[in-house]
């Protein structure tokens, strides 16, 4: 479904991507550990079209109709309507504006307009908490809750592949378990999912594959059970010990 080959980026002169190479499936999970720095949300950035990638880049799409599309050198909307949402870092909400019209922004891509109420209707099925807070003021909710609101409005642009960078970050556990759960349920709808995620146990539990990113480079990679029992993958971010699904 997603196809990214050879992607490489700079943050003027410093080198944030080294040719990494990656695919997601649809229906799948792929899972990007790695430290502080090593370049995982430009990664996600430059996907999304958000950082500017290096001539000789590939990236590419298949949606539903397999039809296969390439966004190498695309602007970020025009990648947005080619079928891929990104749900940034720090949420990029806009807290003035309430539940409903931060979703409803969501869907302004051609693409997903005319199913917008029926896309509407399947967010609120996610979470159910926003639909009891359509009116409220984004900026008044929860972290957790505006999380929720992020990962709506990027749901409502009718994408075949959702980017997550962080999405747990500042949540409770009870929150974050919540968050994962229902990860797991849009994976069941078919859409592909590539996440950049801090709780390395909890995002390996219900990812399919995952790969290791190291100084802008990809230096491992493997099913989300095989990296779970890695003991390089143990010590760095998983802690000493068996670690259970």
């Amino acid at each position: 479904m997603l196809e990214v080959s050879g992607i490489s980026a700079f943050y003027g002169k410093h080198r944030a991507l080294d040719g990494v190479s990656l695919n997601v499936e649809r229906g799948e999970i792929v899972v990007i550990l790695g430290a502080n720095g090593a370049g995982k949300t430009t990664l996600l950035n430059a996907v999304a079209g958000v950082v500017h990638a290096e001539p000789g880049a590939r990236i590419a799409i298949s949606g539903k109709d397999s039809a296969v599309r390439e966004l190498s050198g695309m602007p970020a909307h025009a990648i947005v309507e080619a079928g891929i949402a990104l749900v940034p870092e720090g949420r990029g909400i806009f807290g003035e504006l309430t539940v409903r019209e931060n979703l409803l922004l969501g869907a302004y891509p051609p693409r997903a307009r005319a199913n917008e109420a029926a896309n509407l209707d399947m967010v609120l099925g996610l979470f159910p908490r926003l639909q009891e807070r359509l009116k409220q003021t984004v900026r008044t909710m929860s972290g957790g809750e505006q999380q929720m609101v992020a990962i709506g409005r990027a749901l409502m642009s009718a994408p075949d592949v959702l980017l997550l960078d962080e999405p747990s970050l500042g949540l409770s556990p009870i929150m974050c378990g919540e968050l994962f759960h229902i990860l797991a349920r849009i994976r069941q709808s078919g859409l592909g999912i590539l996440l950049v995620e801090q709780n390395a146990r909890q995002s390996l539990a219900i990812a399919d594959r995952g790969y290791i990113i190291a100084n802008g480079r990809i230096v491992g990679s493997g099913t989300a059970e095989a990296l779970k029992t890695d003991p390089a993958v143990q010590r760095a971010y998983l802690g000493a010990g068996e670690v259970k699904a």
